[in-house]
């Protein structure tokens, strides 16, 4: 029978492996590597060279006290490991360097032993129908036995697919290599009784099978908590990629409908002043071309303000040719906003809406005012018109209509999540009052959009 000492061996051991795998998530460097489905050769080299570090310090950590820790040593299990992750290479030289430990002691058979389960775990590496298949290995030998048989039975009714069922008849396979791994140990220790290897249960006459299946359910474990935990770490870094792309896809969309939108009301502004103005559309067009230059220019989703407003120069310039007199365009520049960087194209949605539907409907035409200023480190941008105002029934509901006004507002949402602010007031025959209270972004990147959505 087991003793309780033994029990704690044994779970010490697996505690061991998950905290190794969990430091080694603390570097970046190890999860460029680990995390990866495909490496090179060079980082396949690197892979054994720091697990050869870790798992051969586990090994010599015994030693070293005087076997007072010996549930430490994980020499085998990070053979294996490394086979499984980055195959032949880095198994067959994890399995040598961890070795040196006990072959200083007169283990000699501990290099060969190692080699082999290096080995052996390359060749799980090799069996996994795909690379990704290795992520998904476990240790309850029951449960993929029992999956094995359902999906066997699935198939053949065609409810699943049989790439469902290589991976439970791989997770199969898999048990059963690290159970010979484990076989292999008990082999050498039995017939070289001098220079076998390190043995957690080499002071116990008695080795009965429950030791054996012990032993062999904490080498599974010990292999396959590591790469469980490693995983999980590599399904949280996926799934913040597909988060970023899907903000960037969002931003593309938004940012799509907002450009058609403006050149299609300024070509039909053209179109109209062809006929009883050319010298004046001649004129637009020209300033459409600079817009159009600087758009084709531009792919970045944020810019500086100061080239945002240059972008409404050139766009007003066009309206006020459009309207003449009637229309009225004044800036009040804050210190120090100039270089704050704001969404491209954030601010001609709410421009054109405050002439389509405060200023064109009014005889004597008005006037728009662009401030700017900082309160902290927060960026605000008014833009107010004296044109008929927005009705208060439609005012609660303004999000939700029309292009221009309902996209700045996704956008910025999808930006900044809660740390904007968009706020519009306006009074019936006043005007309207838009305000964008936008937090500082020293940059702009996937990284960034998600830090500032967070």
């Amino acid at each position: 029978m087991l003793t309780q000492t033994q029990v704690a061996a044994f779970l010490i051991k697996v505690a061991v492996a998950a905290s190794i795998a969990s430091i080694l998530m603390r570097f970046a460097r190890m999860q460029k590597i680990l995390l990866k489905d495909e490496r090179t050769v060079s980082e396949r080299l690197q892979l054994a060279f720091i697990f050869s570090l870790l798992f051969g310090g586990s090994a010599a950590v015994p030693i070293l006290s005087r076997h007072q820790y010996p549930a430490i040593d994980l020499a085998l299990e990070g053979s294996v490991i490394a086979g499984m992750l980055g195959g032949y290479v880095s198994g067959l030289i994890t399995g040598l360097c961890v070795s040196v430990p006990d072959m200083l002691t007169g283990k000699y058979m501990s290099m060969p032993l190692f080699a082999a389960t290096g080995l052996i775990g390359a060749l799980m590496h090799d069996l996994a129908p795909q690379r990704e298949d290795v992520w998904y290995f476990s240790p309850f030998i029951d449960l993929n036995l029992y999956r094995l048989l359902r999906h066997i039975l699935l198939l053949k009714r065609g409810a699943i697919q049989r790439r469902i069922v290589k991976r439970a008849a791989f997770n199969v396979v898999c048990n059963a290599l690290v159970i010979m791994a484990e076989l292999l140990r008990w082999a050498v220790h039995r017939t070289f009784p001098v220079h076998n290897t390190f043995f957690l249960l080499e002071n116990d006459k008695h080795l009965t099978l429950p030791k054996f299946i012990m032993s062999a359910a904490t080498t599974l474990f010990s292999v396959s908590l590591p790469i469980r935990v490693w995983s999980s770490f590599r399904a949280e870094r996926q799934l913040e990629i597909q988060r970023a792309r899907l903000v960037e896809a969002r931003l593309a969309a938004l940012t799509n409908q907002i450009n058609p939108h403006f050149l299609f009301n300024t070509l039909n502004s053209v179109s109209t002043l062809i006929r009883i103005d050319p010298e004046r559309a001649r004129s637009m067009i020209y300033r459409l071309s600079s817009i159009l230059r600087r758009l084709l220019r531009k792919t970045d989703s944020f810019v500086l303000l100061r080239d945002e407003i240059t972008f409404i120069d050139d766009y007003l310039s066009i309206e006020i040719v459009r309207f003449g007199d009637k229309l009225r365009f004044q800036k009040e520049i804050g210190e120090g906003t100039l270089e704050r960087l704001v969404p491209s194209m954030i601010l001609q949605p709410i421009i054109e809406n405050s002439i389509k539907h405060g200023l064109s409907a009014k005889i004597q035409g008005g006037t728009i005012l662009l401030k700017t200023w900082l309160e902290g480190t927060r960026l605000h941008i008014s833009i107010a018109d004296d044109g008929v105002g927005i009705a208060e029934s439609r005012l609660g509901t303004i999000f939700e209509q029309g292009i221009g006004v309902s996209n700045v507002n996704e956008r910025l949402r999808v930006l900044f999540g809660s740390s904007y602010n968009m706020l519009i007031n306006s009074q019936p025959g006043q005007g309207t009052q838009t305000t964008l209270v936008i937090p500082e972004l020293e940059s702009y990147s996937p990284d960034a959009v998600e830090r500032a959505s967070a």
